[in-house]
């Protein structure tokens, strides 16, 4: 909506084009003895602001409104749990002012937070980058959705999808066409939707099974392959599941290559087996996300799409769920399949992600998981090492100064660990992360 400046300006150019009051008022959304008043106000000053009104004085200064914004915000109404609504905040306020000098009631909270456009009782998950290697990662896959090749297909599975049989048949109601739904169900189990979508022409493969254990997986995987041609080059991106990078695995991509695959000795690792998956000499390539970095995946975007479509209803046993699903497929590839287009850069994610990680440094270092601050420390110091222009000076500081008001912290959930390679491996990388920063900041010698 314009502002009332902006529509104030439009008056009088419409009066100078000659339309009439009438008109302009329907247009600009005054009413006509508005638009009157502001024609004769621009004849006679050709002022366009509103008058000064007196209005009630604040009670609240800045200061104040400051610091019940933060209390509000900021602050647990539990040890270390629990979320304030206004109601409860108004009355812990008026039993204890301390925390903020001042006891407003729950419309003045209201009002401050809105003013402030704040809505703490809203949230919504994320996951956040532990991938120490995700940016290069990120960019692979990136330059491959750039210059995709003939065969890029995007797999992934649905695991655990609840089927629900309502007690009753939904109901559709008068007002505003709205449904019904029977709050009670009964479970009839689960189903697993394992899906393939082809970049080229946005078309989906699924099949649905009981579950998506090993053996599931390479059948399915087998199927889909054999929907080619065996001279066709393949090439597949997916998540790090364990059985996306098992040993019988590999096996299935060498025969369906026609290559010799390495003896188990030889891929006795998941790094190894990744590195040989990953090999671009065999008919079969395959492409893996970053560990939190399902995002990547276009096939993600389409289960949201098929989870919205069928996923809500109600039936009665996995057959009618996967007839439904089937059904989806089939409409999906003749109807609304569409080639998916990839403009996403990662543009500002290297300078996110250090903020991200700055603030939770902030908040405390004690309660997080020794393991995830440990990923999360390798990821900075990558980033220092790789990426440092991508972030700015201003950011590095103000992450070594959060580092460094967590440094005892840190220690301390180090000296904790139990696990003496783990220790080891968090101390180094503690050490490691501050070596690169004060080698960031030392002064230049040229």
């Amino acid at each position: 909506m314009a502002s009332p400046l902006s529509r104030r300006q439009a008056i009088v150019a419409l009066v100078n084009a000659r339309v009439g009051v009438n008109a302009i008022a329907a247009m600009v959304g005054y009413s006509v003895s508005t638009v009157r008043r502001w024609i004769r106000r621009a004849r006679h000053s050709g002022e366009l602001h509103d008058h000064a009104r007196s209005g009630r004085p604040a009670i609240y200064p800045q200061e104040a409104r400051l610091r019940i914004v933060a209390f509000y915000c900021q602050t647990r109404p539990l040890p270390g749990c629990g979320r304030w609504t206004l109601r409860w905040a108004e009355r812990r306020l008026k039993a204890d002012s301390t925390a903020v000098g001042a006891a407003p009631g729950k419309s003045t909270l209201q009002r401050i937070l809105q003013s402030n456009h704040l809505k703490p009782h809203q949230s919504r998950y994320f996951l956040h980058i532990t991938d120490p290697d995700f940016f290069p990662k990120m960019e692979h896959l990136v330059g491959l959705y750039r210059s995709p090749p003939a065969n890029l297909i995007f797999f992934d599975e649905c695991p655990g999808i609840q089927i629900l049989k309502r007690l009753t048949p939904d109901l559709q109601t008068e007002e505003m066409g709205k449904r019904l739904e029977e709050f009670e169900y009964i479970r009839h189990g689960t189903l697993d939707v394992l899906a393939f979508l082809h970049h080229a022409d946005g078309k989906v493969h699924l099949e649905c099974r009981a579950d998506h254990k090993t053996d599931t997986f390479l059948a399915v995987f087998r199927n889909h392959a054999n929907r080619f041609a065996q001279t066709e080059p393949l090439h597949y991106v997916m998540d790090n599941l364990s059985s996306h990078r098992g040993y019988p695995f590999c096996r299935l991509v060498a025969e369906l290559s026609a290559v010799a695959c390495p003896p188990q000795q030889v891929l006795s690792t998941q790094a190894k087996r990744v590195e040989w998956l990953a090999r671009q000499d065999k008919r079969i390539v395959i492409h893996f996300t970053p560990y939190h970095g399902s995002w990547l995946n276009w096939i993600e975007f389409w289960f949201g799409i098929m989870g919205r479509k069928v996923l809500g209803e109600t039936f009665g046993s996995p057959d009618e769920l996967k007839a439904a699903l089937e059904a989806f497929e089939n409409d999906w590839n003749t109807f609304l399949a569409h080639p998916f287009h990839w403009s996403y850069d990662g543009n500002g994610l290297h300078e996110k992600a250090v903020k991200r990680f700055t603030k939770m440094l902030l908040r405390s270092a004690a309660p997080m998981e020794l393991r995830t601050l440990t990923k999360q420390m390798l990821l900075l110091t990558n980033l220092l090492r790789d990426y440092v222009s991508d972030v700015s000076k201003e950011t590095w500081e103000q992450f070594t100064a959060a580092l460094h008001s967590q440094a005892n912290a840190i220690s301390d959930l180090i000296q904790g660990e139990q696990g003496p390679r783990r220790k080891h491996n968090a101390q180094q990388t503690f050490t490691n992360l501050n070596q690169d920063l004060r080698e960031y900041f030392a002064p230049s010698t040229n």
